[in-house]
């Protein structure tokens, strides 16, 4: 493959989509190629915008997986693309030591946008770096070892947000990991507040457990949670990767129950799918260690001029155009006709839940969600299985998505349900 070949209009693409597989083969990851087809999902994206992504060859689909959730703002958004455009003919990265104005800016409006009392940000590349962060300044912050996490989990791959994650299959290969961590069950405020004592540094969760398969808590758990850590004296981690920037119907999932945690961890939707960028962002409590040393903790690529003005732009555009009502709309008709689907396929679905566009389908066990995901895409639309549940097939589609690409949603779900169901 050639630099000029990703701009060439008269391209063959359908022998240029081989040649990507058979490079992805010999220099990416085989296994992956094999097991992505399995599920079709060896997707080779080419074009993208708004809702839809198309394959080298042709095939257009609904994207309802976009990374989930960095493309809340639509696939490609041309208002977002200009903005980068005049960014990079003006500016670079910036250095790491220095004033960027552009961090600045984006951190003064991350204050004003997250819930009270989160005054400071600290910018990474990933959300597994910035997990990595909260957790750091968290055990600064109080001088404790310990952190609570929750089963089934899912904070990355990086060193504490791995010790974090709350399934083996990811971490029994790279033992010893972390000390100090406990695990426990998700919505249970009984089990959280018994795995705390005097050492507890920490308890970080995500607001909704994405790859643990769409699970909403109880309406008394997250503000339970704020209490018991008030109680023990420690800090409160929210994991709003995939549940912020409008995902959920507001801006952040943890306004849903009027939460405010001491750090909240943001990535995937920062930048409107265009470029790498996460965020610790964190109260006074925290700030007073970060103040204390501001120079124990650093990333070069964290919070670049070029990626704060993208990750600004991302956030003027879901607040002018109302993407959080748009989600909290179009996953009410996502939810209405999955409910009437699930009336009709009872023994079939076991459940449907969610908030905004980020919505779960539950089938009765691990092997339907691969093929539901190979049968919907047959119908105009890509869609996965959550990696710690795969019996839960996941539907993120962006939020700008309308009422007739999410009519278009239901139509392919209903047929796959149809076809799958007689398979099983």
């Amino acid at each position: 493959m050639k630099l000029e070949d990703f701009f060439d209009d008269k391209l063959d693409r359908n022998a240029f989509r081989r040649e990507v597989v058979e490079c992805y083969r010999r220099y990416v990851n085989s296994s992956a190629v094999d097991q992505l087809a399995m599920a079709s999902l060896d997707i080779v994206e080419w074009e993208r915008g708004g809702a839809y992504i198309t394959d080298l060859s042709g095939e257009e689909l609904i994207d309802c997986v976009e990374g989930a959730g960095c493309f809340n703002v639509g696939r490609h958004n041309k208002e977002i693309a200009e903005v980068i455009k005049k960014a990079v003919e003006r500016f670079d990265m910036g250095g790491w030591i220095g004033l960027i104005p552009q961090r600045a800016a984006l951190a003064e409006k991350l204050a004003e946008i997250t819930p009270e009392g989160l005054t400071h940000s600290f910018f990474t590349s990933g959300g597994g770096e910035a997990i990595d962060t909260a957790i750091k300044f968290a055990k600064g912050a109080s001088g404790r070892p310990k952190i609570v996490s929750t089963i089934n989990g899912y904070h990355g791959h990086t060193g504490y947000a791995l010790s974090a994650t709350g399934r083996d299959v990811y971490k029994k290969p790279f033992q010893p990991l972390m000390p100090g961590f406990t695990h426990v069950r998700y919505n249970d405020l009984e089990a959280l507040e018994s795995a705390i004592d005097g050492e507890t540094a920490a308890v970080i969760l995500e607001t909704i457990q994405g790859e643990g398969g769409i699970i909403v808590p109880d309406d008394d758990y997250l503000p339970g949670v704020r209490e018991v850590c008030n109680k023990h004296d420690a800090i409160m981690i929210l994991d709003e990767v995939q549940t912020g920037f409008g995902r959920t119907g507001k801006f952040f999932g943890c306004e849903h129950w009027k939460v405010s945690p001491d750090i909240m961890v943001l990535s995937k939707s920062m930048t409107a799918g265009f470029l790498p960028i996460s965020a610790s962002v964190f109260n006074e409590k925290v700030a007073r260690f970060t103040e204390a040393n501001p120079f124990i903790h650093g990333n070069s690529h964290g919070g670049t001029s070029v990626t704060c003005l993208a990750a600004l732009a991302g956030i003027e555009y879901i607040q002018k155009n109302d993407l959080c009502g748009n989600a909290e709309r179009m996953g009410a008709r996502l939810m209405e006709g999955l409910g009437k689907l699930k009336g009709k396929y009872p023994g079939f679905i076991k459940d449907i839940r969610g908030k905004g566009l980020m919505i779960g389908i539950e089938f009765p066990n691990e092997d339907i969600g691969p093929l539901m995901s190979a049968e919907i895409r047959k119908n105009g639309v890509v869609t996965i299985f959550t990696f710690n549940n795969p019996s839960v097939v996941r539907i993120m589609p962006t939020l700008v998505i309308t009422e007739k690409e999410v009519a278009k949603i239901l139509d392919a779900y209903e047929k796959a349900t149809d076809v799958v169901s007689k398979l099983v």
